[in-house]
């Protein structure tokens, strides 16, 4: 009679083992799938999306002390904060860390005329109408609707800026609920 191979012997105390640490195994590789799934799918929303150039906000607006309103100048004048032109960061960067990677591609940006393609982080649907000019006039924080992002190295949406999330506001700030303010 042959011999059984051990791993097929259930008398075997490897066997027995065998079986446990497959299981064990299995379950451990189905964690870390799903580990690497959840990451891949919900760290945008934790770290804020990958911009082409990186920006820290903490940086420049806390430990620098720069105002949002210098680097986004549509919030007093238009309904789009927008982004600041290439110009307003060489401001500073024509003569501030010239050498770190990242002012480097902004540097070359800004002598090609390239505009950089910023990942859009807070959006609301076409068909909405939303002022900021009006509502940071009446002296809304920006945080009220993007969060702290003067503390944020990567900016996250902290709310999704949804009808319910604004309809919300105006009702705590018993502001107008005539659907045209933003429905037009």
């Amino acid at each position: 009679m042959s011999a059984m191979p051990f791993h097929l012997c259930s008398k075997h105390p490897a066997a027995k083992r065998g079986g446990a640490e497959r299981r064990l195994l299995v379950l451990s590789g189905f964690v870390m799938a799903l580990a690497v799934w959840g990451y891949y799918l919900y760290y945008p929303s934790i770290a804020g999306k990958l911009q082409p150039i990186s920006f820290s906000h903490r940086v420049h607006a806390t430990d620098k002390k720069i105002s949002c309103v210098f680097c986004h100048p549509g919030v007093l004048r238009s309904p789009r904060a927008g982004v600041p032109a290439l110009e307003t960061c060489m401001l500073c960067h024509s003569k501030i860390l010239l050498h770190h990677p990242e002012i480097e591609k902004l540097r070359k940006h800004y002598e090609k005329r390239i505009p950089v393609m910023w990942e859009r982080v807070n959006t609301i649907p076409d068909f909405v109408y939303f002022n900021h000019e009006m509502h940071v006039r009446k002296g809304f924080d920006c945080g009220k609707c993007h969060g702290a992002v003067a503390q944020m190295d990567r900016v996250v949406e902290v709310y999704a800026l949804t009808m319910g999330f604004c309809v919300q506001c105006h009702r705590d700030q018993q502001a107008s609920h005539d659907c045209l303010m933003c429905h037009r």
